[in-house]
């Protein structure tokens, strides 16, 4: 195993950081970095915001329901799927883009998640902590008008980064049978696999050095899914100018 794979398998949320600043040419070369990534047809479909005003810290904190975090890290991020700027370029050559199909939503959505991995293994290689902060769909209205978010672009995710105060256990990933098809997907070895999973995740959840529990991974899937989350989303899209045409 190379230095590369080594640190992302050793990946981890951090949600408790010293509070020690990150500087302005550390998030500028993080930001960088997280530019070389790939990008469908070179779009590159995303902004991000480092957010540096407290009072506008504390209220994203408190919409996407993650205030501790956002008071103790070295830096805060709100990625977002652009298409403003595409428009921009659009007009530039005297043409207005279609924006408002599904595509664009998919595109925008793995560019931001692409860039924003990117940005994750970056930091973590310069010794910082990151946690993705999914919070920020909660109330993806109030968010992009406190930053000011024009149509054409909407809030996929905030991100804290930070030196944590400790390195929490990397949670135990599906085998790579579950995830891993050779030229046919394959759903009948699920049922074993699983079983296979629950019993790890269940020996893992009760003993790591915190939060304790006794629970499982298909039983936590099932009553996340159960109901449909985040129902607002597809109404809130349509007023970004995406009506899923």
């Amino acid at each position: 195993m190379n230095e590369v794979t080594k640190l992302l398998q050793s990946h981890s949320s951090v949600r408790k950081y010293t509070g020690e600043q990150i500087s302005k040419e550390t998030v500028s070369e993080i930001i960088k970095t997280a530019q070389m990534a790939a990008s469908s047809h070179f779009v590159q479909a995303y902004s991000v915001i480092w957010v540096t005003d407290e009072e506008k810290k504390k209220k994203l904190g408190e919409l996407s329901k993650n205030e501790f975090q956002f008071s103790t890290a070295g830096a805060s991020f709100l990625f977002c799927v652009d298409y403003k700027r595409l428009q921009v370029a659009g007009k530039k050559q005297g043409v207005d883009i279609v924006v408002d199909s599904a595509e664009n939503v998919l595109v925008g959505t793995a560019d931001v998640a692409i860039f924003a991995q990117n940005f994750v293994i970056a930091a973590e290689s310069l010794g910082y902590g990151i946690c993705y902060i999914g919070g920020a769909r909660n109330n993806p209205a109030e968010i992009s008008e406190l930053f000011n978010l024009p149509e054409y672009v909407f809030p996929l995710f905030a991100m804290t980064i930070g030196t944590p105060t400790k390195r929490n256990e990397t949670k135990p990933r599906l085998p790579l049978d579950a995830v891993l098809h050779e030229n046919s997907y394959n759903v009948e070895k699920y049922d074993v696999i699983l079983d296979q999973y629950d019993s790890i995740m269940e020996d893992y959840y009760a003993s790591r050095s915190s939060n304790q529990k006794m629970a499982n991974w298909t039983k936590q899937m099932a009553d996340f899914l159960v109901e449909q989350r985040r129902p607002h989303i597809k109404e809130f899209l349509a007023t970004k100018g995406f009506n899923w045409k």
